[in-house]
């Protein structure tokens, strides 16, 4: 979905994943500097949107999903879930219940897998599922803004902002109101120094929920059974993540970032040691400088400088080892 609001002044596309939105809109840091005071907007109306309907729709969430949803209050917002048989992470949900309806806004493009799979376990369950990513425009508020809420939107109302599930045909109007638009990067860098794994980002094929911190935010581990249990339990249980999620302060110096993917090995090593993990995000903060979040090894000793390509990095624990 291409946003209308790339027509704004300065709006530049950005690319990958999260095409279709504005990168930025000609000055990386006021943006990042004003969602961090709690003015401005986010246009994230390239996400995905599903919504469930039905009696019966927090009960048969609950069955399917990492997170304690059977009870899930009206308004709370809250973070899941779903795995594979194995553990390991295939989709990550943002989400609301109004009392009606689950909104859950979704990564670009996992929409239609995400709602072929709950397809595919409605069996007798009073449930409807649809794709609403045609008409509902996510729109991310930072927390403590004062913009208005449009009457009979569904809102996600969490410790970093608030999410809008709003009408895309009010997306123009509303961003007239809403404040100096920010982009999609100074949300990345605002998120990045929140140490908030992303789908697709700090995840792979592999990767299961203790490596990026998931236990108890979009984790529940008291819940009944769902698809990669096991494997939560017996890491909990039994022993340790492989992996662990790390915040990399960068060399400021260098002009270029390690992009997604670059080669983390430990400093003393040289040019021509073992890989022990790699970056998975990282940008240019507006107080911090470039920084970055990564995978590494768990018996990484957590005060080891390391070596991003060329970059040194210094480590900051997420996810202890």
């Amino acid at each position: 979905m291409k946003s209308p609001l790339l027509t704004l002044p300065g709006a530049v596309p950005a690319e990958g994943v999260d095409e279709g939105v504005a990168a930025h809109y000609g000055d990386l840091f006021r943006e990042q500097r004003a969602l961090a005071d709690g003015t401005g907007f986010v246009d994230l109306s390239h996400r995905g949107v599903v919504t469930v309907t039905g009696d019966d729709r927090l009960a048969w969430l609950h069955l399917l999903l990492t997170q304690h949803v059977s009870d899930l209050p009206a308004g709370q917002a809250t973070e899941a879930l779903i795995l594979s048989a194995n553990g390991h992470i295939e989709h990550a949900l943002y989400l609301v219940d109004d009392g009606e309806t689950v909104w859950a806004h979704v990564e670009p493009g996992t929409q239609e897998a995400l709602i072929a799979y709950l397809e595919s376990m409605k069996f007798f369950y009073k449930v409807e599922v649809a794709d609403r990513t045609a008409d509902i425009a996510v729109v991310h508020l930072p927390a403590g803004s004062i913009a208005e809420v449009p009457q009979g939107v569904a809102v996600r109302e969490t410790p970093h902002g608030r999410d809008l599930f709003l009408p895309r045909a009010d997306l123009e109007a509303y961003a007239g109101q809403a404040g100096p638009p920010a982009g999609i990067l100074a949300y990345e860098a605002l998120r990045v120094e929140q140490h908030r794994p992303r789908l697709g980002f700090e995840t792979d094929h592999r990767t299961i929920p203790h490596e990026l911190g998931w236990i108890g935010s979009a984790v529940h581990l008291q819940k009944g059974c769902y698809r990669g249990q096991e494997t939560v339990a017996r890491v909990q249980n039994l022993g340790k993540p492989p992996r662990r999620l790390v915040f990399l302060h960068l060399d400021g110096s260098e002009v270029h970032l390690p992009v997604a993917g670059t080669e983390l090995r430990l400093a003393g090593d040289g040019p021509d040691g073992r890989k022990i993990g790699f970056i998975t995000t990282s940008v240019r903060h507006h107080e911090l400088g470039p920084v970055a979040l990564a995978l590494v090894k768990r018996n990484v000793a957590v005060d080891a400088p390391l070596v991003a390509g060329d970059t040194a990095a210094a480590q900051e624990v997420v996810v202890e080892p």
